[in-house]
């Protein structure tokens, strides 16, 4: 619903009629509309861990464990869509609304770890060069979100977005001082 109609459109009524519930049960579990937002983005988030197949696999070199991550946000595949129509109605919602703004922060931080992390495994393994510093996994997230918006709205294919999210990797981990 909240990929629908965004977040100012989202109505108790309408995700109950769309569950076969009623708004009551909706209002018990989630106790109010921000209740039922934080659900909803901590529900695309669990779905989104599962995109890339070989995550856990300690044999998947680090420089390609970044790129299939960053890159598989941009598939043709109707739940990774709806995961990102989501993640930006509420990134756009939280503008103005300042009590999505936690659980948005919280779950963007894990995101950043998770990058900044990888960075740090490929820096260990020689893969990442030292000079690659933390700040890369801000630029990188930043980078998947704003071609998120485009690449929804139809303005950048998928193998587009693919090519985007590679060549701005490539230039984050290189060889040389970052800034």
């Amino acid at each position: 619903m909240i990929a629908l109609r965004g977040v100012r459109g989202l109505r108790v009524e309408d995700v109950a009629t769309e569950a076969g519930v009623s708004k009551t049960l909706i209002s018990y579990h989630f106790r109010d509309r921000a209740g039922l937002v934080a659900s909803a983005l901590e529900y695309v988030n669990a779905r989104a861990e599962g995109y890339v197949a070989g995550a856990d696999d300690d044999e998947t070199p680090v420089r390609e464990l970044l790129l299939d991550l960053l890159s598989a946000e941009f598939q043709d595949d109707t739940a990774v869509r709806e995961n990102s129509a989501v993640w930006g109605e509420v990134r756009a919602a939280a503008t103005f609304d300042e009590g999505l703004r936690p659980t948005l922060a919280s779950l963007t931080e894990r995101w950043l770890v998770d990058i900044a992390e990888l960075v740090a495994d490929g820096q260990d393994e020689g893969s990442v060069p030292a000079s690659v510093d933390s700040r890369a996994a801000v630029r990188l997230t930043s980078l998947v979100e704003g071609l998120s918006g485009r690449w929804l709205a139809g303005l950048l294919t998928t193998a587009e977005a693919w090519a985007h999210v590679a060549a701005a990797l490539e230039r984050e981990l290189a060889e040389g001082p970052q800034g």
